[in-house]
């Protein structure tokens, strides 16, 4: 005898995974999107709950080493070079990503966004998990993703 779990496809995004790569295409030109050593952490719970932070891992430290007070020039660039977001997510009947609507965010535009696969589609090849994702103006930004073991 068969329980309901075991009939229900399996969820392909679930789990933890880490950035390897991302690049941003905009006006036919390709440049990294995090720098040439991205650092980030994407977490799909199996309570269809995630949280995502991408930086740069060269993103320089602040000079007075106290968040709320750095330089204009500081925050700048710290805004610019990373994003932090949470909220919950959907998979479809084949256990694929289907969407999701950001609760939080350090970008404050995007709280409250559904987000669906018309704007971001993940590929799950194994460990490995490709995001694409397309901004409202059409940039396109491609993430690569290998599982956290």
């Amino acid at each position: 005898m068969s329980s309901i779990a075991e009939a229900a496809p399996r969820n392909q995004v679930v789990g933890t995974w880490r950035m390897v790569a991302a690049e941003i295409e905009r006006d036919g030109k390709v440049v990294p999107a995090y720098g040439q050593r991205p650092s980030g952490m994407l977490i799909f719970a199996p309570d269809m709950h995630y949280v995502e932070v991408l930086t740069d891992g060269d993103l320089p430290r602040f000079a007075s080493n106290l968040r709320g007070q750095g330089t204009d020039e500081e925050n700048r660039t710290a805004m610019a070079t990373s994003i932090g977001m949470f909220g919950s997510y959907t998979v479809d009947e084949n256990g694929d990503f289907a969407g999701d609507r950001v609760e939080g965010s350090t970008f404050p535009n995007w709280v409250g966004s559904v987000r669906t696969q018309k704007d971001i589609r993940i590929v799950v090849n194994g460990d490995q998990m490709t995001n694409y994702f397309t901004r409202p103006d059409g940039t396109k930004i491609t993430i690569i993703f290998e599982r956290a073991k």
